[in-house]
């Protein structure tokens, strides 16, 4: 069974990929100043996903989303599902394809986590898996930093990570962490099923997860980096992402 919660979602990509994704959508809110052919566009749109549209005020708006960034569009998304491990690893068999997954082991910046989600919808990966708790969840920023991706790529939520780590491992899906100590991820055989888990901003991968996982891998850096010790961690699930997709081959008609 799919666990469901509500959340609002806003921004113009965002909104348009939820009302585009099939997920249930009660109400779609425009701000009083759209323009009225994005107003038509955005009540078309929640028309066919069987939503309602209020017109409101822009400070109404704001307050309802907490944030000025929704560019005059949100919606209340009534029932959003998080998938389980099976079906993100059932999405793979579907497609014929070696499963690749991403774990977040404690991502707590919502920004970081949406551009990891927009990024792993791009790169072909078939799911993400995030902790109920010491982690950031799929809240509308998270929503709005994926540009929707979080509404079309399958999330799943786990009591503990370090658990998935076995269940991957006893379905023979190999598991790396990204941690500074490990080899350069081009010189490691990325092929075939795998999963990649990405630490906290400040810790990196807890200890326990990395001693679970079948090998570790990093990225190289410039000796003339002044202080700064590691890449932003969305940006290092990027370039890992697209290593990963390099070592498979390209997408089929590249």
């Amino acid at each position: 069974m799919k666990e469901q919660e509500n959340k609002i979602v806003y921004g113009k990509n965002a909104v348009t990929e939820l009302l585009k994704s099939g997920t249930g959508v009660d109400t779609v809110y425009l701000a009083e100043g759209m323009a009225p052919a994005v107003a038509s566009y955005y009540t078309a749109l929640a028309r066919q996903a069987g939503a309602v549209v209020k017109r409101i005020h822009t400070a109404k708006l704001r307050a309802l989303c907490g944030s000025e960034a929704h560019q005059g569009v949100a919606a209340f998304a009534s029932e959003l599902e998080y998938a389980s491990l099976e079906e993100i690893l059932a999405l793979a068999a579907q497609r014929k394809e070696d499963p690749f997954l991403l774990l977040a082991d404690g991502v707590e910046d919502p920004h970081n986590l949406g551009a990891i989600i927009r990024t792993a919808l791009l790169a072909g990966a078939h799911g993400l898996v995030i902790p109920k708790r010491g982690g950031a969840q799929v809240t509308p920023v998270v929503s709005k930093t994926s540009a929707g991706a979080s509404a079309v790529l399958p999330i799943a939520r786990v009591a503990n990570i370090g658990e998935t780590v076995r269940r991957l491992k006893e379905k023979n899906i190999f598991v790396y962490a990204a941690d500074m100590a490990g080899e350069l991820a081009d010189r490691q055989n990325l092929t075939g099923p795998i999963a990649l888990v990405l630490g906290s901003e400040g810790k990196g991968v807890s200890p326990l997860v990395r001693r679970l996982c079948d090998g570790l891998v990093r990225l190289p850096m410039s000796p003339h980096r002044a202080g700064v010790d590691s890449l932003n961690v969305s940006v290092a699930a990027g370039i890992l992402m697209y290593e990963v997709r390099r070592q498979r081959g390209g997408f089929a008609g590249e």
